[in-house]
């Protein structure tokens, strides 16, 4: 992992309400990148990222950090709320810092993630399992429902671009080079916490071209309860 120095995702009633996006019949697996267009060590993981975000039980999603932008190139997807992300995860997996490349599956573990064998191994260790809350996902509200959980959740809504961009990088150290980045998230928003039950929360209508992806999370830094996709 590459660090640099930083600060210390009945039939009658169903054909006349808004169609819920199908989920798969195992619980998807969140699959997070934390990367950045800046580090050289990172596009093997951008790669290895894409190649499983076709796997219909995954939920990859690609976070551009910010703690690489003074550093020769600025990264054009990078959020500092992605950045906090990580440092989130960082505190509840017991790092002392970040870096990148970082791979996190379902919140639990993390890996550099620079190969699909690498990211697969980890996410047999970290597989969500069954029986977490229920995610119905519509065009413009999310239900989730289930037992209450031990602490409070969060629910989190993402949008992300599932296309291949191909991005121009004219300095740092991956300048000249043409970056091929997938799924790059371009919203995370708070939609609100759950602690069991049913609660429906409104989901704004997606921009042209974005994905929406729902999290249910054990709080900050914590591991991934459900997902959804659509």
């Amino acid at each position: 992992m590459n660090r640099p120095i930083t600060g210390a995702l009945a039939a009658a009633t169903l054909a006349l309400a808004a169609p819920a996006f199908a989920q798969p019949a195992a619980p998807l697996q969140v699959v997070e990148l934390f990367t950045s267009q800046g580090c050289s060590s990172c596009p093997p993981a951008d790669v290895a990222v894409a190649a499983i975000s076709a796997r219909p039980d995954i939920l990859a999603l690609s976070f551009g950090v910010t703690y690489w932008d003074n550093l020769g190139w600025k990264d054009t997807f990078a959020q500092k709320k992605f950045t906090d992300r990580q440092w989130d995860y960082a505190r509840g997996l017991r790092h002392d810092n970040v870096g990148t490349p970082q791979v996190v599956v379902n919140g639990r573990l993390d890996t550099v993630g620079q190969s699909v064998p690498a990211i697969d191994q980890t996410l047999r260790r970290a597989l969500l399992p069954a029986g977490g809350p229920a995610v119905s996902l519509q065009p413009t509200r999310v239900e989730v429902a289930g037992p209450a959980s031990a602490r409070p959740a969060q629910v989190w809504l993402v949008r992300y671009d599932p296309s291949v961009l191909q991005v121009p990088v004219k300095r740092g150290e991956n300048g000249g080079k043409t970056l091929p980045i997938k799924n790059v998230v371009r919203e995370l928003t708070r939609l609100g916490d759950w602690n069991g039950g049913a609660r429906s929360y409104a989901v704004p209508v997606a921009p042209a071209g974005l994905k929406t992806a729902i999290l249910v999370q054990a709080g900050p830094g914590g591991p991934i309860l459900a997902a959804a996709k659509s």
